[in-house]
């Protein structure tokens, strides 16, 4: 098909595919129209994910070893049933026409402009300063790796449950893990930002031998990085279920704590990496993992200066979080009932 647009109708909308024999990731020969594939296989859970969230495409015409590029606003040529969203842009003093990528059509469309990775806003275009979730992308240092990033996400987990808070993870797809603590209720960026900046710093002081909490590199050797910056309008968070521009067509895969744990018992990073093939496979078993983040309503608790700090705020922010996670592992363990073993026993 070199050479040759292949047109073809998804849901009434006439598409024109070309190169589809185009190796896009030179290590495995997976084709341009292998990617697009997994794209539209994978869209009935996909397309939730990204609906009214203002997408930033990452481009690679010439493969993952080649140059790309970011494209925030929508080309030009574009079928007209391609929706956007004008989102102001103080950099650029204009708005940016985001592709909302509301359907299937639109999500083979982006495939075939060899669009590899989705990194969508946390935010919906209509209320672009009220954040879904608030994310931390543990990024590893070398040698360290998803092991021990593993680690780190169960210890927010914990943190997290101290706060009444469900948590979900997934993959980065590269050699991260991402946590994802679904809100879907009124909040805004200054609440989410300081507040992950602050349980940044709170994991630093308590494992300084293997959390940071500064993006410096120099800093990163043999640590995770917790980046809570991911918490802002204006960054990106790769998709949940967007390949990612690897040697192999990896994936950013939702996965159970369980197997999180699994990883870390196991000292095994390879246990949480999935090419395409398997993320359509274990979506087939086990559905969308991803789903409670899209409904699942929370607020965070409301810490004293929360609103209004600032970086430099986040010890004093962390030390009001680590009061709250102490002060409910006392009250749990208050509300135990004495062992047997424990009791007195009574004399006949």
């Amino acid at each position: 098909m070199a050479g040759k647009p292949s047109v073809v109708e998804i849901e009434g909308k006439h598409l024109s595919l070309t190169n589809l024999d185009k190796v896009l990731y030179p290590k495995t020969g997976f084709t341009k129209g292998q990617v697009i594939d997994y794209y539209a296989r994978i869209a009935p859970v996909l397309v939730s994910h990204l609906k009214d969230h203002p997408l930033t495409l990452k481009r690679y015409p010439g493969g993952v070893d080649e140059e790309y590029f970011f494209e925030k606003n929508a080309t030009k040529h574009r079928p007209d049933w391609v929706k956007t969203a004008p989102i102001w842009s103080e950099g650029n003093q204009r708005n940016v026409n985001y592709i909302l990528a509301n359907d299937l059509p639109t999500l083979v469309w982006m495939a075939n402009l060899a669009a590899i990775e989705l990194h969508p806003s946390l935010s919906l275009a209509k209320d672009i300063a009220s954040p879904r979730s608030m994310v931390f992308d543990l990024d590893p240092g070398p040698p360290a790796n998803i092991v021990q990033c593993c680690q780190v996400g169960m210890w927010l987990r914990e943190i997290f449950a101290h706060f009444g808070l469900q948590s979900f993870p997934k993959t980065s797809g590269s050699k991260g893990l991402q946590i994802y603590v679904p809100l879907n209720s009124p909040t805004s960026y200054d609440v989410t930002k300081p507040f992950a900046h602050a349980l940044a710093r709170l994991l630093e002081n308590e494992h300084r031998e293997l959390v940071v909490s500064d993006m410096k590199k120099e800093l990163r050797v043999s640590k995770v990085f917790v980046d809570w910056s991911q918490n802002d309008q204006h960054k990106t968070t790769v998709s949940v279920y967007s390949l990612r521009a690897r040697e192999h067509p990896t994936v950013s895969t939702p996965v159970k704590w369980e197997e999180v744990g699994q990883a870390l018992k196991n000292k095994d990073a390879t246990l949480l990496v999935f090419e395409a093939s398997q993320v359509l496979d274990r979506v087939q078993k086990m559905g969308d993992l991803f789903e409670p983040v899209l409904t699942l309503k929370q607020k965070l608790p409301k810490l004293t200066g929360i609103a209004e700090a600032t970086p430099e705020a986040g010890l004093e922010l962390a030390a009001q979080a680590d009061s709250g996670m102490r002060k409910a592992k006392k009250r749990a363990k208050a509300a135990r009932p004495r062992s047997a073993s424990k009791k007195k026993s009574r004399k006949v």
